[in-house]
């Protein structure tokens, strides 16, 4: 039986909601952007007025007002944005368990058992779009279809407050003379590739061998062909699944480039101190680092590494992250924000086979130091200790970036 599946995408979500908030913004060029004191400043989201004028996401604040001298700079507020993140999903959950959050802003509906109670999937799809606007004040542009992939291209195509079908006897005529960028996990460097190969549409990618998309590409190869053919079998979620964590990092943008080694040091040690505490928090234990560079032209670099034995310790993870950028960034310039990740994670305690070269016992000592450690952060604040090279200007913001935990992405069957 073929499937139902819905994509509900909330409209320009950021600034939509700060407009709903304040109505004096509504009907004006509006654009969600970070600190431009604390160099967080670039836009994060924009007004269906500001995006006609030309604003796109990720442009710099100055570069924005230049674009557009009238266009209206918000600072972002997460809380409010997660709470109607919330309030939405409780709206589609009126109709099924089965809702996939992908992000803050999106979500995935397999209504196929739905449709008894409440009509056809563009039904529910109607009613949905009008309940949202009626209810929270936001709007929504849905994508309904057979499967996942087709879901989310239908909620692309028409915006705002817009219901697109993509039926599989129209896949062909409506799907394949898309840009290849517009498949899901087709990337702006897969979209490259895959241009020097002649291959431009979604249609080229669906009639190109497989085999030769696999030499090329690998297993996303493969699955790109599969997505454009429309055979995605991957289900919907059900509402109370969590994703599980594959990663924990923390980044921030410094308020003054980093000029030397030492200075990136006391960062990457700042950092790794949430994420040992998160992978305390969560149970798991690090068995690689990856680390993210951003340098003072705002290009980035990234590079990763395994450790030596799992860890949760913020200083093993520091250590490997600052083994990775001496290794690897040559100073061509002042390095602008760093990203520091634990990654391939495992569950704490997991047995391992023993490195001879690592002394055990003044390992177990360490963490034994950093349990207390944590407990005194947890009774007392986690400032309240904390490494002395820490002491001083770390050019760090005024605050920390924000920690959103932000839903799973999508599951493959």
């Amino acid at each position: 039986m073929e499937r139902n599946i819905l994509h509900s995408d909330l409209n320009a979500f950021y600034a939509s909601v700060e407009m709903m908030l304040d109505q004096t913004l509504q009907g004006k060029a509006v654009a969600v952007c970070g600190s431009t004191e604390e160099r967080h400043g670039i836009v994060l989201a924009k007004s269906q007025l500001a995006k006609k004028a030309g604003i796109k996401t990720g442009m710099v604040n100055w570069e924005a007002r230049q674009k557009c001298p009238g266009l209206i700079l918000v600072p972002p507020h997460y809380d409010q944005y997660l709470k109607y993140s919330k309030l939405t999903r409780g709206i589609y959950q009126r109709f099924t368990d089965q809702v996939e959050p992908y992000g803050m802003d999106e979500c995935w509906l397999d209504v196929t058992g739905s449709t008894e109670l409440f009509g056809s999937a563009m039904d529910i799809a109607e009613n949905i779009r009008k309940t949202v606007r009626e209810e929270l004040g936001l709007t929504v542009s849905i994508g309904v279809s057979y499967n996942k992939v087709f879901a989310k291209l239908g909620s692309d195509m028409k915006k705002p407050d817009a219901i697109t079908e993509v039926p599989s006897h129209k896949m062909e005529e409506l799907v394949w003379p898309l840009p290849s960028s517009e498949l899901f996990y087709c990337g702006r460097a897969t979209t490259k590739k895959l241009a020097t190969y002649g291959i431009h549409t979604i249609g080229d990618i669906a009639n190109t061998p497989p085999d030769l998309l696999k030499r090329r590409l690998g297993v996303n190869g493969l699955m790109l062909w599969n997505f454009a053919n429309g055979n995605d079998a991957s289900p919907v979620m059900h509402r109370d699944f969590v994703s599980p964590i594959k990663s924990i990092g923390h980044g921030i943008t410094c308020v003054s480039d980093l000029a030397h080694e030492e200075e990136v040091w006391r960062v990457m040690l700042q950092l790794t101190q949430d994420i040992g505490h998160k992978l305390r928090l969560h149970g798991l234990e690090a068995t690689g680092v990856q680390i993210t560079i951003k340098d003072h032209t705002l290009h980035d670099k990234q590079y990763q590494a395994p450790l030596e034995v799992p860890t949760q310790l913020p200083m093993e993870l520091a250590r490997k992250a600052r083994e990775l950028f001496h290794k690897n960034y040559h100073w061509s310039g002042h390095v602008r924000s760093i990203t520091v990740r634990a990654i391939n994670l495992i569950p704490h305690g997991q047995p391992q086979q023993l490195n001879l070269y690592i002394d055990q016992q003044k390992r177990e000592r360490k963490m034994v130091i950093e349990d207390t450690v944590e407990d005194i952060r947890c009774r007392f604040g986690k400032r309240a200790i904390y490494p002395a090279t820490l002491l001083g200007d770390l050019k760090f913001p005024g605050t920390l970036s924000h920690e959103i935990t932000m839903p799973g992405m999508m599951g493959r069957g």
